[in-house]
């Protein structure tokens, strides 16, 4: 039903469309965003047609967890180089748990566990705890390298995750060479953009990042992410691969929307959500949700 009604919702817009072109389309993104009290930071694709759609699109913006859809990456990168093995162990102390999203800081301590369920747990669950131990295996700095061989300038990782948000007198750890730059504190864990997230995605569907088959697990663990507050709110019969993000005042969220009419991927940011608000209502998740159903009706019309 979902589908059916998704589809209807599509040759609709594609009527609008041909009224109105891409000024209606606009018009009507901004209109959802007037009077939220947030910024919003937007970049859309089709991958069939190459449309695209852009709202401050290139402007650096904090990750939050989406810069974990980077550190990913540079694993599989390292795994088809010979550098890491995915059975390789990886120990889980006390001292190594954070608070926050994922499942590693409920476990007894002193366990090991392989990488590869370390990088599920990553992206599944948005484990900090997980995120962390893969930072101390590989380096922030080598995520950096990455992405700048990519092309990627803005897409950066900063420092590995804190524990407690609340303790002021918490020292960051992990700190990469770009995050220990003064001008970089305030970006957190990490800095991209709404396009660059979205190339990131793109090559990643069409194979290009180490080989067809890695890029097809990454897309396969992605499709298994469970945050489906965001993008895939309201897309609950149409397959979404993302990789989401919260902060107190920031709401992000990157993925690729499988619709019957072609694959398209999308990233969002909102920043300076007015009210601090942890339950699957977020206004920022709200916001994405609709934003993301009327990205999809209006490049899927064009």
């Amino acid at each position: 039903m979902r589908i059916r009604r998704l589809a209807l919702l599509l040759s609709f817009s594609i009527i609008c469309f041909a009224q109105g072109g891409t000024a209606v389309f606009d018009s009507s993104i901004q209109d959802r965003i007037r009077n939220t009290g947030a910024k919003v930071s937007l970049y859309a694709k089709n991958l069939q047609t190459g449309e695209t759609y852009g709202l401050r699109e290139t402007e650096p913006v904090r990750t939050a967890s989406t810069i974990k859809l980077a550190i990913m990456v540079e694993c599989f990168f390292e795994a088809a180089e010979g550098k890491l093995k995915w059975s390789e162990p990886i120990s889980v102390t006390e001292e190594q748990k954070v608070s926050g999203s994922g499942l590693l800081q409920d476990f007894t301590a002193g366990f090991q566990l392989p990488i590869k369920d370390a990088v599920d747990l990553m992206i599944v669950v948005s484990d900090n705890t997980a995120t962390n131990l893969i930072l101390d295996r590989i380096g922030g700095d080598a995520v950096n390298a990455r992405m700048e061989k990519l092309g990627l300038t803005q897409t950066r990782s900063m420092r590995k995750i804190l524990g407690d948000g609340n303790n002021l007198k918490a020292q960051p750890s992990g700190v990469t060479r770009e995050g220990a730059k003064p001008e970089n504190a305030h970006w957190g864990i990490g800095r991209s953009s709404p396009k660059e997230m979205v190339t990131i995605l793109e090559k990643i569907y069409r194979g290009e990042l180490i080989s067809k088959e890695a890029s097809a697990e990454m897309l396969k663990i992605l499709k298994r992410q469970r945050d489906h507050n965001g993008i895939a709110r309201d897309m609950k019969d149409i397959t979404v691969a993302n990789k989401s993000g919260a902060l107190d005042h920031l709401r992000s969220d990157a993925g690729i929307v499988y619709l019957p009419q072609g694959p398209i991927a999308m990233a969002f940011t909102v920043e300076d959500i007015p009210e601090v608000n942890w339950t699957p209502d977020n206004p920022g998740d709200l916001l994405i949700s609709s934003l993301s159903e009327m990205v999809a009706k209006g490049l899927s019309a064009r």
